[in-house]
């Protein structure tokens, strides 16, 4: 049994689940969602909490609705598990290290939204489109509520 820390499993299931098909730049797209909404104060701010994000049942609150999640390996009724043995596998869990210690850039441009191009969800007019990433695209939830920094003009810099 490989001994990865809980964050690092959950974004390592998140790729591997959600994009194990895409090359390389697929991967590291679906992580960066991950990691953009745990910065965003309209999701969990912990990675567990947001890859396993969605309505559980009255009577077994630890058991997630089905296909009712923000990811939808976690609650497709089947098995979570990953066989690091795999190459598959041990390429999602390098691109949740690089991830998680900052190594690459968010190519989503701060995307917290993606869905696969055959399927056409009803959310999808409400956000902005950034970019397709294979069979994925990426969109952004504007927050009119986050304050954007002010530059300073040439002469309050001199003040």
């Amino acid at each position: 049994m490989l001994n990865v820390p809980a964050f690092l499993m959950c974004l390592t299931q998140a790729i591997f689940f959600e994009a194990r098909g895409e090359p390389f730049i697929g991967r590291v797209a679906v992580a960066s969602v991950v990691m953009n909404r745990v910065a965003d104060e309209r999701f969990p701010n912990d990675i567990c909490e947001v890859v396993y994000q969605g309505p559980t049942y009255k009577t077994r609150p630890d058991v997630p609705v089905r296909h009712r999640c923000q990811f939808s390996f976690y609650c497709d009724g089947k098995s979570d598990e990953i066989d690091f043995d795999t190459k598959p596998a041990q390429e999602a869990l390098q691109v949740a290290l690089m991830i998680a210690d900052g190594m690459v850039f968010d190519v989503t441009e701060g995307s917290t939204f993606y869905h696969a191009v055959y399927v056409n969800p009803g959310w999808a007019k409400t956000k902005t489109r950034v970019v397709q990433i294979q069979n994925h695209i990426f969109y952004r939830w504007e927050n009119p509520n986050k304050k954007v920094k002010e530059e300073k003009s040439e002469d309050e810099l001199k003040t």
